[in-house]
């Protein structure tokens, strides 16, 4: 994973990488302000050695004694012949170990001073240690360890420099150390948690991602827009708007689609239901409609039929009526603007809709319509649920499959592909839909909103459809 692909990850799991920071925040500082105060106290104590003479070399050779004592004495404090005493002397409820455990003695290189550090809930107590743990140390010492075995006093000497003072302000815990160490600790769960997702995570959400299942092109990509449940048909509402130039670059791609032979038929379908196929139909056909050519779009969704609602169009009589022989395709059939578009709604759910779209008279309707219209558009159910969509697929010049970004499954999209070629459909190419507003700019999305300025105001909305209302949410 390079660099930039790890930032981009990071960016789209920002929320989850957030999450994680504050709750390693907000935890560090609730232990911490849970978290019983301790207080220390340190003494600080002196180790010489006598020599037997004053003279300077002696001296030297004392003082170099006192220093390679001292890293011996440092762990002669926490043992139990110094603490014990200091136990019985203030009456403390415990043993030597725990109280090992909070004591601390620390010299500095090449001197021979002895820092005694003591902790303790109560300040006062805390400094009543480590008072009794300099004087019993010095006893040990002094008394025990350094005594000539020929008698006399001992050559060591331990006096203190400093004595301890009653501390007035807590040790630990440490309220701003604890919070930064939190949010380390949050950061680094954070990146962690969105790496693991990223690695379980088998939903198709990039151009990458489609080119490792197949070597089909993707022809468009279509930024998320929040508002295109409110404003599904972009293209004819907001011409300058980002998302509308989307769909004008996969007009032109999917006209250029095969150069070699003429392709004026598509079915669009997807996986899996809601990932914006009947939203970028309708689009699409609005977009090729506005380069003077005369395009249809037939709403063959005969289970969950979309277009009508989307388009504004009246869909009690439609494409079920002229497949059942009960109407003429003339009679069914919308003029939708001021340009060369034309809607053929689904009409009234059938129970047999597999059956219908299978049939003799379908594959004649979409024969009779590609005569009559320079493009014929049909939207479809999703592949997985039914088999409606490879069935009208066999019967087009090719099917154009959306996927949703962060929708399907690999394995999803791989098994509705595969679909679409065990009946010897052919298929055209993918239109990625939903993509994250961070990701769209390697579709032209952000270049082209910055064209533009984001200033839409100025547009001149001339295309008014002659079929009445239309409002309805993106599908």
């Amino acid at each position: 994973m390079q660099i930039s692909d790890f930032l981009r990850l990071m960016r789209r799991s920002w929320m989850l990488l957030v999450t994680c920071t504050l709750l390693g925040t907000a935890a560090a500082a609730v232990l911490t302000l849970q978290a019983t105060p301790e207080y220390a106290s340190t003494t600080k104590v002196f180790v010489s050695v006598q020599s037997p003479g004053d003279t300077t070399s002696e001296l030297v050779q004392g003082n170099s004694a006192a220093q390679q004592k001292v890293s011996s004495y440092l762990d002669v404090v926490t043992t139990a012949s110094v603490l014990q005493p200091v136990i019985d002397e203030l009456g403390l409820p415990t043993d030597p170990a725990r109280l090992a455990t909070r004591v601390r003695a620390a010299a500095k290189l090449n001197t021979v001073v002895i820092s005694i550090t003591a902790e303790d809930p109560n300040p006062s107590q805390s400094a009543r240690i480590a008072q009794a743990i300099g004087k019993s140390f010095a006893k040990v010492v002094t008394e025990d360890l350094e005594t000539p075995t020929s008698g006399g006093p001992s050559l060591v000497r331990i006096g203190t420099v400093e004595p301890p003072r009653v501390p007035t302000s807590p040790s630990s815990p440490n309220l701003t150390l604890n919070v930064v160490l939190g949010v380390m600790v949050g950061i680094s769960l954070g990146v962690a948690a969105v790496l693991l997702r990223n690695a379980l995570d088998n939903r198709i959400r990039t151009q990458e991602d489609i080119s490792d299942l197949t070597e089909l092109p993707v022809l468009g990509g279509v930024a998320f827009d929040p508002s295109a449940a409110r404003q599904p048909l972009v293209v004819h509402d907001d011409p300058r708007h980002p998302r509308a130039e989307s769909f004008r670059t996969l007009r032109t791609n999917v006209q250029f689609v095969d150069l070699d032979d003429t392709v004026r038929t598509f079915t669009i379908t997807s996986a899996l239901p809601s990932e914006g196929k009947s939203t970028t139909a309708a689009n699409l056909a609005i977009a090729m409609a506005e380069s003077d050519v005369r395009v249809v779009i037939i709403d063959a969704d005969l289970r969950r039929p979309r277009l009508g609602d989307i388009l504004g169009i009246d869909g009690a009589a439609g494409l079920t009526d002229v497949l059942i022989g009960r109407a003429e395709v003339e009679d069914v059939i919308h003029p939708w603007g001021k340009r060369g578009l034309h809607v053929l709604p689904a009409g009234r759910i059938p129970p047999n809709p597999s059956e219908l779209l299978g049939g003799p008279r379908m594959r004649a309707l979409v024969e009779h319509l590609s005569r009559e219209f320079d493009y014929v558009l049909i939207d479809t159910p999703p592949l997985l649920p039914v088999t409606d969509a490879a069935l009208l697929a066999r019967i087009t010049d090719g099917a154009l499959v959306v996927a949703a970004s962060g929708h399907a499954s690999r394995n999803q999209f791989r098994v509705a592909l595969d679909a679409l070629a065990s009946v010897g459909s052919r298929t055209l190419g993918i239109v990625l839909t939903m993509i994250p507003r961070h990701a769209a700019g390697a579709y032209g999305y952000g270049a082209y909103y910055a064209y533009y300025g984001g200033d839409r105001s100025a547009v001149d909305n001339t295309a008014v459809p002659t079929s009445g209302g239309r409002r309805a949410a993106s599908s």
